[in-house]
């Protein structure tokens, strides 16, 4: 097999969530795995801590469709408002949970839904004062919850002011139907605890075992990613990849992993940077593990763990343990 191995170690997938879990109690548990689960897969993920969480979320409508295919029973709630009837439609179809931000989205919903209140982020959400318009369009027993999304949930007084905001809509939701689920954290306000556990949070990358900027947690790196070895090279002089050998070497080692399967071209993994597809390193074994820590990679890159955690195993053959 010519593809990178992603070794995904679910078992730490799982104690991740009962740290989540622990820190939640009898709150609801959203379990976020939008984006393939951050590139670990998601309907392993979800059919991993379908004893944990008490639901999933989704970016798009065809990531929910995909859990439903793959067998997931519970609550499927998709961010993204819906683009267009196919979206509802499916959404009907499949049993998902619609995100309704606007009046006009209010007007097309007719399935179970939640209500996104913008607080801050400037993202998705309605303003709080389409509230009360809102609420006069959907049909009370179909709203199953109201939710926010704090932004710069490292700075303390930046969060106080959503949660007040926050609040204020709980309050007009729950006066129309009392049984609603109101969840304003994600991975930050779960770890800030107190009053922004509200019912329930939504946690993403403390899952996959990195804590968001700002914060830290006794979580672990469920991912390991490897290349193999394709050929061992008599050096004849010249390059190392690309670019100039930075010396004289006996013998170098190609490997199958370079820029296309998500690695960064500008952060050497071998002797120079990377090529499109594999890059060259010295006494290397017949298999070399390129990266086990997210956030020690995303730092070499000058980005964040999420962008590499949904980026290194695109083209990769995934392994999973049990």
């Amino acid at each position: 097999m010519q593809k990178s191995l992603a070794v995904i170690d679910l078992r730490r997938i799982r104690q991740n969530a009962l740290f989540i879990r622990s820190r939640l109690g009898s709150k609801k548990f959203y379990a976020v795995v939008k984006a393939d689960a951050y590139g670990h897969g998601a309907a392993e993920v979800a059919h991993c801590i379908s004893d944990i969480a008490d639901g999933f979320c989704v970016a798009i409508v065809e990531e929910g469709v995909a859990l439903r295919i793959s067998g997931v029973t519970k609550p499927v709630l998709v961010f993204a408002p819906p683009a267009d009837s196919g979206d509802l439609l499916r959404a009907e179809a499949y049993g998902l949970t619609l995100t309704v931000n606007s009046v006009e989205t209010a007007v097309k919903v007719k399935c179970a839904c939640q209500i996104k209140v913008n607080t801050g982020m400037n993202r998705y959400g309605c303003d709080i004062s389409e509230l009360p318009d809102i609420l006069k369009i959907l049909d009370p027993s179909k709203i199953e919850g109201v939710y926010s999304h704090l932004y710069a949930a490292e700075n303390y007084r930046a969060s106080i002011d959503q949660l007040k905001l926050f609040n204020v809509a709980e309050r007009l939701v729950k006066a129309v139907n009392p049984d609603i689920c109101a969840h304003l954290s994600a991975s930050g306000g779960l770890l800030r605890g107190g009053g922004f556990l509200k019912d329930g949070a939504r946690c993403g990358i403390l899952l996959y075992g990195y804590a968001p900027d700002g914060f830290n947690a006794a979580v672990e790196p469920a991912l390991k990613v490897y290349a193999k070895r394709s050929q061992q090279t008599r050096f004849i002089g010249g390059g190392a990849g690309y670019g100039f050998a930075q010396k004289n070497y006996k013998e170098l080692s190609t490997y199958r992993l370079g820029y296309a399967d998500g690695f960064f071209r500008g952060v050497p993994l071998g002797e120079n940077k990377l090529c499109m597809d594999a890059f060259v390193k010295e006494n290397g074994g017949d298999v070399e593990c390129v990266m086990d820590d997210a956030g020690r990679y995303a730092r070499r890159a000058n980005t964040i763990p999420y962008e590499v955690l949904t980026s290194v195993t695109r083209r990769s053959q995934r392994i999973y343990l049990k």
